[in-house]
């Protein structure tokens, strides 16, 4: 009977052993499959995604009237233009300007040129009465000299008292014609010149009606040659279509692009923009051909930042050139970019989940040990948009866990620290005195994790 008992506590003491295993068993199987993950190793792509827009690389420009700021026009709208993506023929109709500005300063101008003829004619008619009455003043003061000549001729035998006046008056008569000639001459180029002003102000005039009548023709564009016509964007990046208005300091309305060769213009952040390099090789993507798959090459980047509209980021703008083109690629089509940084062929690497940070100095991992778990520093290399490269601390074969298993660590001495590490941590944390009370990591017990045996 005492033996059967035996037997019976000894069979439920494994029963209930059983029980608890398969608990802890079954949790921790669960707990793991979720969250530990192994360390990988192999090539490791460090590749950069961002969307972009097809565009020429080289096209010609419409330009619309070039002489706008010498007639004091520095804006105006596009009154029409035809449908983008029309294929046009040389000398095809583009587009029609608003000529309401101009318009009105060639009404403008014509009054003036009213105004300079009238007073032109004035000008005119006052010089000719001028020099009329010079001249009749020049032949009165000559009937004058004579008159004087006839009276110092009589007065030969008058006492030479009388004489002496008769001649000091012809003297006075001939000086007093001398210079009423020299005064006539004087005014004469005098008013010559006034008359030369006046139809200088006329003709400046008649040629500023001239070149608006020629300005005026130029509102009515066409295409310089046979192409596809797209719009050009503004400073907003909208395409420039019917009622934007273009800039006299750069009057383009339109472009004719060469399909030949293609870009895809993107703009990379400010953070990503010290990884992308001339030369480096990119996949390209078109989101209205999903299937096409398109090679190309980084051939500028640029060096000055810009904000994008509706946009508080700094971006830079990269220019990718495509290796090839075909009959499908328009302009303006969205693409998609990967941009190929660094390629390192053989390195091992963890999910960026997997990583985390004491002090913001010391980035460290938990590293599976067992049934037990370790906090290991590590220094990490290249990253991308989902892995992080492992310089130091981790080997291929280890399994790291993808969430914290025990709450954020308080303690510098809880983390397993790298030598190599020392001195390049910034700032270098400051240790807390170890508490001798405290197990060791690996000997610590925590839900769900048995103690080693």
């Amino acid at each position: 009977m005492l033996k059967n008992k035996r037997v019976l506590w000894a069979g439920g003491a494994i029963v209930v052993i059983l029980i608890l295993f398969i608990v802890f068993r079954g949790t921790g199987g669960v707990a793991n499959s979720e969250i530990v993950v192994p360390v990988e190793e192999g090539k490791f792509v460090v590749e950069i995604n961002t969307s972009g827009e097809l565009s020429a690389k080289n096209s010609t420009k419409i330009v619309g009237p070039s002489g706008l700021r010498n007639y004091r026009i520095y804006q105006v709208n596009i009154q029409d233009i035809i449908d983008e993506g029309t294929y046009v023929e040389k000398g095809q109709y583009i587009a029609r300007l608003d000529p309401s500005e101009l318009n009105t300063r060639m009404k403008d101008t014509e009054l003036q040129i009213e105004e300079e003829q009238s007073e032109y004619l004035q000008t005119q008619m006052d010089t000719t009465l001028q020099l009329r009455d010079e001249r009749d003043k020049l032949t009165n003061l000559e009937y004058t000299v004579e008159e004087k000549k006839l009276v110092l001729e009589q007065s030969q035998y008058e006492p030479p008292a009388t004489i002496k006046q008769a001649q000091i008056a012809l003297d006075k008569a001939i000086r007093s014609l001398k210079q009423a000639k020299e005064s006539y001459q004087i005014k004469q180029k005098q008013l010559a010149a006034r008359m030369q002003e006046r139809s200088i102000d006329l003709r400046q005039r008649q040629r500023e009606y001239e070149g608006m009548q020629n300005l005026l023709s130029q509102f009515t564009i066409t295409a310089p040659e046979a192409g596809m016509l797209i719009y050009r964007k503004g400073w907003d990046g909208r395409p420039m279509k019917e009622g934007s208005q273009i800039s006299a300091w750069d009057p383009v309305v339109a472009t004719l692009p060469d399909l030949s060769s293609m870009n895809s213009i993107t703009y990379i952040n400010e953070v990503d923009i010290r990884k992308v390099s001339v030369g480096q090789q990119v996949d390209i993507g078109l989101d209205a051909f999903p299937d096409k798959k398109l090679k190309g090459e980084v051939t500028r980047v640029a060096n000055v930042g810009e904000q994008r509209p509706n946009s508080d980021a700094k971006v830079f703008q990269v220019t990718v050139e495509l290796d090839e083109v075909d009959g499908d690629l328009r302009p303006a089509m969205t693409t998609s970019n990967k941009i190929y940084t660094e390629v390192i062929e053989k390195t091992i690497s963890i999910p960026l989940e997997c990583l985390h940070s004491f002090q913001d100095s010391i980035t460290y991992v938990f590293k599976q040990q067992a049934m037990n778990f370790e906090a290991q520093e590590v220094q990490v290399g290249a990253t991308n948009a989902e892995r992080a490269e492992i310089l130091l601390g981790l080997n291929a074969n280890d399994d790291v866990y993808l969430s914290n298993p025990n709450g954020e660590l308080d303690d510098i001495n809880e983390i397993s620290l790298l030598v190599e590490m020392n001195g390049k941590r910034n700032p270098e944390p400051e240790k807390t005195e170890e508490k001798p009370k405290s197990p060791p990591m690996g000997d610590r017990k925590f839900p769900g994790k048995r103690p080693n045996s």
